[in-house]
């Protein structure tokens, strides 16, 4: 092995790195498949999509030297929530997030692997009957996001498929995000 090679395989991360900092991330997606939907006595309906949901999360944010390039790995709850006088439906999941972004003095343009954990829809009340845990999924995260003083603010496209008892559930969609590096 060249010594270059060897020294570079020894160096720390953190040595090639302008700073490592803690992250919170949070946001709101929409889009995807229906996977539940409800009626209200009033005939009323109401749905939840594959994608649909609130987040928050953390992790952290790894800058490089020249400051132009950033990795940002987090780990959030995903929730979306139908609620009745009888009964509640909740889709929740956990998305592992790994993006790498090119930045700009203020905007920053990237994507990445999202890995869902553990998604689950479960009911309560009248949906009691209702239980189901689809199998972990890997996808991509297209995002750009405006910069200003360790805040981000920003859209993101999500391409994710869910497996189910051999069906495929489409989860893509769109959404806004918000994030603070420390």
């Amino acid at each position: 092995m060249p010594a270059w090679l060897a020294a570079i395989a020894l160096a720390p991360a953190a040595a090639l790195a302008a700073g490592v900092r803690p992250v919170v991330v949070g946001g709101y997606d929409a889009g995807g498949d229906t996977i539940s939907t409800i009626t209200y006595v009033s005939g009323k309906t109401e749905s939840i999509r594959a994608n649909e949901g609130l987040y928050l999360g953390g992790g952290v944010s790894v800058l490089n030297d020249a400051r132009n390039v950033e990795l940002v790995a987090t780990l959030s709850i995903k929730y979306q929530n139908l609620h009745a006088d009888n009964g509640d439906v909740w889709w929740t999941r956990f998305p592992l997030d790994a993006l790498v972004f090119y930045r700009w003095p203020s905007f920053r343009l990237g994507g990445g692997l999202t890995y869902a954990i553990h998604p689950r829809l479960k009911g309560s009340g009248a949906a009691s009957d209702i239980d189901t845990t689809l199998d972990n999924a890997l996808g991509a995260v297209v995002q750009g996001d405006y910069l200003l003083d360790g805040f981000a603010l920003g859209l993101r496209a999500t391409l994710l498929d869910y497996k189910f008892g051999g069906s495929t559930i489409k989860a893509n969609g769109l959404g806004v995000s918000f994030g603070f590096t420390f």
